[in-house]
C-alpha cells in the first residue's frame, strides 16, 4: 500500500520539511508540491491523489476554501499556525489538523491516522457481513473502532449520526443514517424511525408504538412497526 500525496504551502521551507518527512515513509509517495492553492486545484482536477498536506493560510485562497471546492475529495491533513480553523477542518472530514512548526513525531501520528483511514475506507466499501463484530467510523480526527455489542441505538442529526453506547459517551460522526445501516449486520440492527436505528438485542419491550431500551424510549414509525413487532414478540 502506497499513498500518493501532494503538499500545498506558500512557504518553501514548509514544503521542504514535509518532503523530507514524507521520504521517511515507505507507504507515502510525494508526487508534487505547490506554493499556491490555485495551481494545486487545477492539478487535482485531472490527477487523483490519496492524501493532501494542505496549509490553511495562503495569499490566494485558503486551504479551507480549496478543500470545499474539490469535487473528488482526497484525504486531507491541514497544516497551519492557527487553531481557530479546527472546526472547519472537522466539518470537511479532515484526517488531522497539525500545528506549525511541525514536529516529526506529530507528523507521524497524522500519517498513521491517514493510513488507518485508508484501510477503513477500503473495508467500508466491502459488502458487510452479519458476522462482523465491529463498526469503524471517523470522529474527532481519528478512526474509532466500536464493538457492535456496545451499541444501544443510533440517532440521526441531519448529515451526522450520534452512536449511543452502553459503555461510554456517544460517538458523533459525519454520515447519513442510511449509510451506517448498510455497514451493520441486518440480524442485529433495525431501523425503527427516520431518525433511529436500534440494536435488536437491546429492546426490552414494545408499547404504544414505542420501544423501550435501558433508560430511554424511542418512537416507532408506522413503516417499521410490523417488523419490530415481529422481532419483539
Amino acid at each position: 500500500m502506497i499513498l500518493k500525496c501532494i503538499a500545498i504551502d506558500d512557504e518553501p521551507l514548509a514544503l521542504r520539511l514535509i518532503g523530507e518527512y514524507v521520504s521517511r515513509f515507505a507507504t507515502l509517495q510525494l508526487i508534487r508540491t505547490f506554493e499556491d492553492a490555485i495551481s494545486a486545484a487545477e492539478f487535482l482536477k485531472s490527477t487523483a491523489v490519496d492524501l493532501v498536506f494542505l496549509d490553511i493560510n495562503m495569499p490566494d485562497i485558503t486551504g479551507i476554501d480549496l478543500a470545499r471546492s474539490l469535487t473528488v475529495k482526497p484525504m486531507i491533513i491541514f497544516t497551519t499556525s492557527y487553531r481557530n480553523y479546527a472546526y472547519e477542518g472537522f466539518e470537511l472530514e479532515a484526517i488531522d489538523f497539525v500545528e506549525k512548526p511541525i514536529e516529526f513525531e506529530r507528523f507521524t501520528r497524522a500519517v498513521e491516522k491517514a493510513l488507518l483511514f485508508y484501510q477503513y475506507k477500503n473495508r467500508a466499501n466491502e459488502k458487510p457481513k452479519d458476522t462482523d463484530e465491529n463498526l469503524y467510523v471517523q470522529s474527532e480526527y481519528r478512526v474509532i473502532k466500536i464493538d457492535l455489542n456496545t451499541i444501544g441505538y443510533i440517532e440521526s442529526m441531519e448529515n451526522y449520526i450520534r452512536i449511543h453506547l452502553t459503555n461510554g459517551k456517544p460517538v458523533l460522526t459525519l454520515m447519513p443514517l442510511k449509510e451506517v445501516l448498510k455497514k451493520l449486520p441486518s440480524a442485529k440492527f433495525q431501523r425503527i424511525h427516520r431518525s433511529y436505528i436500534v440494536s435488536v438485542g437491546k429492546i426490552r419491550s414494545l408499547q404504544n408504538r414505542k420501544v423501550q431500551l435501558t433508560g430511554i424510549e424511542l418512537p416507532v414509525s408506522d413503516a417499521y412497526y410490523e417488523v419490530i413487532r415481529g422481532l419483539v414478540t
